[in-house]
């Protein structure tokens, strides 16, 4: 575990204060980690994944089929 000693804003200590209250957590240190790990899902790891960009450049090359209507729809797929 690394420790150190920073400085914040009051801005940055009424957020941490809030993430503390609202998660429960017994220190300011849970509420930095647990705002670490929020920050990572939502912004580090929200990259678009080289194989879903292959995946959707795959997609992209289907034609498009026009139906019309909700009368042409299910005369094309033999609905009542």
């Amino acid at each position: 575990m690394v420790k150190a000693i920073v400085e914040i804003d009051k801005e940055a200590n009424k957020v941490i204060n809030v993430l503390k209250a609202q998660y429960g957590l017994k220190d300011k240190s849970q509420a930095i980690n647990e705002m670490a790990r929020q920050y990572k899902e939502l912004v580090l790891e929200s990259e678009v994944r080289p194989e879903y960009l292959k995946k959707l450049k795959k997609i992209q090359t289907v034609p498009i089929i026009r139906i019309g209507d909700a009368a042409a729809f299910r005369k094309r797929y033999g609905l009542k």
